[in-house]
């Protein structure tokens, strides 16, 4: 039996969209669709070993920071639950 699918919502930074919307366009498909094809793929080619993991996070730009203000931002309250989105 197949899984349920799942909603995901992803912010690019501008570089990155644009880079999308170029691709995008150039293989005439829609943005959402050739990213979550880009995702699933991504994923696929994932390591799930954690030791892996833990180094594709380090590697993200300012993640551990942004994490640090969505934690805030949380506790803050300033934030929408899940099942309001």
């Amino acid at each position: 039996m197949a899984r349920p699918s799942s909603r995901l919502n992803v912010t690019l930074d501008g570089e990155h969209a644009a880079k999308l919307a170029r691709l995008a366009a150039r293989t005439h498909t829609q943005e959402g669709t050739l990213a979550r094809s880009l995702l699933s793929h991504a994923l696929d080619e994932a390591d799930p070993d954690p030791r892996h993991v833990a180094d594709l996070l380090d590697s993200i730009p300012d993640a551990f920071e942004r994490a640090l203000v969505g934690r805030e931002e949380a506790r803050s309250g300033r934030t929408i639950p899940l099942d309001e989105l």
